[in-house]
């Protein structure tokens, strides 16, 4: 009987660390998913619209995304939110190399 109490024991060892683990992978995978939150409402669509023209005007030329988020300051999925609103609009023109400039 002391040797199936020890295998028992011995099981019961092993299992904790991996459980511990397991918990830190699922908080990690948790605060990632909630950074690339956008809120999706018309309102804020709108403002993030109104950033991205004026960024493109200020700029006076074709940007591509990522340009276009950074002169911004806003997300590249807001700035693509934005350039969703301002296409839809009319007032954007796509080139042959990925960029958007005012129309």
């Amino acid at each position: 009987m002391a040797e199936k109490k020890a295998t028992t024991k011995k099981a019961t060892e092993t299992k904790a660390p991996v459980a511990k683990k397991e918990a830190t992978a699922k908080k990690t995978a948790t605060v990632k998913a909630a950074k690339a939150t956008v809120a999706i409402n018309a309102e804020n669509i709108g403002f993030k619209a109104g950033d991205v023209y004026q960024a493109l005007a200020a700029a006076e030329k074709a940007l591509n995304v990522k340009e276009i988020a950074k002169a911004a300051k806003i997300s590249e999925e807001e700035t693509l939110l934005g350039l969703g609103w301002l296409f839809k609009e009319g007032k954007l023109v796509s080139t042959d190399d990925e960029k958007v400039v005012l129309a």
